[in-house]
């Protein structure tokens, strides 16, 4: 079974902001969801329901690689925990981007992820030269 994570964990800045990106990311696609659910009137469906979901997909792992980065012993395994932080970040501002572009209400909300999501990666940068 897994180690249960620190006692520090939830008052670490970065760990708060991945709490934070999730449910903006969780509550956005919801929104978009609503728009994007509907047929076109050829009857295909909108691609950019997916990278709704993908935006909550790779927010959700934000907050586990944080843990397992915090918790790895070996320094090569706990970069792998943080290159797929990274990757995952990056990932996540490409698909705000593309959801941006999106014929939904829900896009306008887009920004202010990414906003966080800046703040996540100076937090991130901070965090890494800790370890």
């Amino acid at each position: 079974m897994s180690n249960p994570i620190p006692s520090y964990l939830p008052e670490m800045p970065l760990y708060k902001k991945a709490i934070e990106i999730i449910i903006l990311s969780r509550s956005i696609s919801t929104y978009l969801n609503q728009d994007l659910a509907y047929l076109k009137p050829d009857g295909s469906e909108d691609t950019d329901i997916y990278f709704s979901g993908d935006i909550v997909q790779q927010s959700t792992s934000l907050a586990p690689e944080i843990v397992n980065a915090e918790m790895e012993r070996h320094s090569d395994k706990k970069y792998k925990h943080i290159a797929s932080l990274e990757r995952l970040t990056n990932l996540l501002y490409k698909n705000c981007k593309r959801l941006e572009k999106s014929h939904s209400n829900g896009r306008d909300y887009l920004p202010i992820l990414r906003r966080e999501l800046r703040k996540f990666r100076r937090l991130q940068h901070t965090w890494m030269l800790t370890l």
